[in-house]
């Protein structure tokens, strides 16, 4: 049945304005995006079965081109605009960590990372560089690796830090395996790093270990 001959109460659009988002489930919030849907299938039906499809919101927004273009209904406009609207999110969440000290506002910093590494195939090394009150100057990916790792030069690490004129940064990187759990590799190298920028008087506060599904941060569970 088209979504415009249910009863309004029950229309995802109209139930949104009078409750907000949270009253809608995933597939009710795709049908707004996408608008429409397709002979046979109305808007809430298409978003389900995309949720189907690619398992998750998570794997629908990392999908590629080719994996959206492939699904019924959908194009290179639909996959525009999710992109579109990735990137619009990502840098809401940069802005806040521009603006606010990233310790106290570590909900962003955790989104943002999330959204920037969570769904990458190779594993990524990133580098959030901070000032004296902890926001954010910028970030970089500075190491990129295989499918399960990363060789990362404290050396470069060092060089870019200075050239920002970091007081500060945070480490990240990704685990395409989907465990979010800090090898002992991973711990050797934030006590390398935090040694080498110690030298200068630059601290890392955290390194986060990022999965589509979460993320593990060596700071909380007392290894930095």
């Amino acid at each position: 049945m088209n979504i415009q001959q249910w009863p309004v109460t029950q229309r995802p659009r109209e139930r949104l304005l009078q409750h907000g988002t949270a009253a809608l489930n995933d597939a009710e919030l795709l049908a707004i995006f996408l608008r429409t849907g397709i002979a046979g299938r109305n808007a809430v039906e298409l978003g389900r079965d995309l949720l189907v499809r690619f398992g998750s919101l998570n794997r629908l927004f990392a999908a590629s081109r080719d994996e959206l273009c492939a699904c019924p209904g959908m194009g290179s406009a639909t996959y525009a605009q999710l992109q579109a609207v990735m990137e619009m999110v990502r840098r809401a969440l940069a802005e806040t960590c521009r603006v606010q000290d990233a310790l106290s506002s570590p909900g962003a910093v955790r989104d943002w990372l999330r959204l920037s590494l969570g769904s990458r195939e190779h594993e990524t090394f990133c580098v959030l560089f901070l000032d004296n009150q902890n926001r954010l100057i910028a970030s970089e990916d500075m190491f990129r690796g295989t499918l399960t790792e990363a060789r990362v030069y404290p050396r470069e690490v060092l060089k870019q830090a200075l050239s920002y004129n970091a007081a500060a940064v945070i480490l990240a990187h990704n685990h395409p395996s989907g465990v979010a759990e800090p090898s002992m590799a991973d711990r050797q190298l934030t006590r390398q790093l935090a040694e080498a920028l110690a030298l200068v008087d630059i601290r890392v506060l955290d390194h986060f270990i990022v999965t589509s599904h979460g993320i593990a941060s060596l700071a909380e569970a007392g290894w930095l």
